[in-house]
């Protein structure tokens, strides 16, 4: 299976689907990243903060996969500010990679943009320890902070995004500034029992969940669905064989 890509700010390929792994520990959670990799997953999303990275990195070992062939992310905790360079160490210490392909500041400082941290970011992207960086739960006006004082624009806001979540707004602007917006807990925040969800479910033989992240690629927001369970992790990835139309979008969209 072929997945589509986003393309970040530097021209470097996001596929649109990746399996999550928040809340994934121990052997669930190597056990869980072998399986979606077996399944096709290419686009792999952990964080400092999950307590996962070596179980992810040796199920990628594990897995046959080229790493190469796999899209690589991971997140710098609130409590390691001040310690980037040694943090981002860690990770690939733990993932066994010499490069993450995206490394996000997980979450704001509790005031400001956290510019320290943005400039230590584009450090380790020069020092090639990551081929790109962002941000997660950044605001627009957060996210101009660091623009303007550094002229160089985060690649991705990781942000939760689901049919009740829909802000066109902040989807728009966030592309004026070529930052791709990246959902997660995409199915957490969706009410998959609504009779719209539901009612496009039917007509297209598929579940209301497959419809929530169909919903996200109709849209082209890279979407990173979590699950422990083998057969949802390949009903998850498995959005490539229907099509939602313009008017079933809307109904979505509709939904916030």
């Amino acid at each position: 299976m072929t997945v589509p890509s986003v393309t970040l700010v530097g021209d470097i390929e996001l596929p649109i689907v990746g399996f999550g792994t928040w809340q994934l520990h121990g052997r669930q959670a190597y056990d869980a990243v072998r399986y979606a990799l077996d399944a096709g997953y290419r686009h792999l999303d952990t964080a400092t903060m999950y307590g996962n990275e070596l179980q992810v990195g040796q199920a990628l070992r594990d897995s046959g996969v080229d790493r190469d062939e796999v899209f690589l992310t991971t997140k710098l905790q609130p409590r390691n500010v001040g310690r980037e360079r040694a943090t981002i160490e860690a990770s690939l210490r733990d993932l066994g990679v010499d490069r993450v392909d995206l490394w996000l500041i997980h979450w704001p400082p509790r005031s400001g943009s956290g510019l320290p941290t943005w400039r230590e970011f584009l450090a380790a992207r020069e020092a090639g320890l990551t081929r790109a960086i962002g941000v997660s739960n950044y605001s627009l006006r957060q996210i101009d902070e660091l623009i303007d004082a550094t002229g160089q624009r985060p690649a991705v806001n990781q942000i939760p995004w689901s049919p009740s979540e829909y802000d066109a707004r902040l989807l728009a602007e966030s592309r004026k500034r070529a930052v791709v917006v990246e959902g997660y807990s995409p199915l957490r925040g969706s009410n998959l029992r609504h009779p719209v969800l539901t009612g496009i479910a039917q007509r297209h033989g598929v579940t209301p969940a497959q419809v929530v992240l169909r919903w996200h690629v109709e849209h082209g927001i890279p979407v990173i669905p979590k699950s422990a369970t083998p057969e949802r992790i390949r009903e998850n990835l498995d959005l490539f064989g229907f099509a939602l139309s313009d008017e079933e979008t809307a109904e979505i969209d509709a939904l916030a």
